[in-house]
């Protein structure tokens, strides 16, 4: 009766290790698709947390405009300028480099729109009587700043409409 009992302990116990060891599998490994999903999730991640971080920057540099303070305006654009350069130092993982670079792209257009911006305001602000502005230059300039900010613009929304067929 005894040598019943000890087989019956060893086959549950050789079963309860089986389970063991298949549950210890499943859930100590992942497969080379989910981790490559959490890595695109976490690119992603890093990525909306600095388009929002690059909001609250130009809502500071927009009210800078409205006080019309140009050390404000280059002190809140130097602030922009920070995070966009912080794209720089994302990693993307393998497959979402393009997005990378629609970021990277729109970013640049952004500085050199708002580079542009500041200078007109600069030269507006400083003109003087002996060396007045040239107001015959300031519709084209404004249009050329515009149409780098929308491209700016748009080369961001093409990394997320990327972004998105990519999920």
């Amino acid at each position: 009766m005894k040598v019943q009992q000890l087989k019956k302990w060893g086959v549950l116990v050789c079963a309860l290790a089986l389970v063991g060891a298949v549950l210890a599998g499943c859930a100590g490994g992942t497969s080379p698709e989910a981790e490559q999903q959490a890595k695109n999730r976490q690119f992603m991640a890093q990525i909306n947390q600095t388009m929002v971080d690059l909001n609250e920057k130009l809502d500071a540099f927009n009210e800078a405009v409205a006080t019309g303070s140009v050390v404000n305006m280059r002190t809140q654009a130097d602030n922009a300028f920070r995070v966009l350069d912080s794209l720089e130092n994302l990693e993307a993982p393998e497959g979402l480099e393009d997005i990378k670079q629609d970021y990277i792209d729109g970013a640049t257009e952004l500085e050199g729109a708002l580079n542009a911006y500041i200078d007109l305001y600069t030269e507006i602000d400083s003109a003087t009587e002996e060396a007045p502005f040239d107001w015959s230059t300031y519709d084209s300039r404004m249009s050329d700043i515009k149409a780098s900010y929308d491209d700016g613009i748009a080369k961001l929304q093409a990394g997320d409409e990327a972004a998105a067929g990519k999920e």
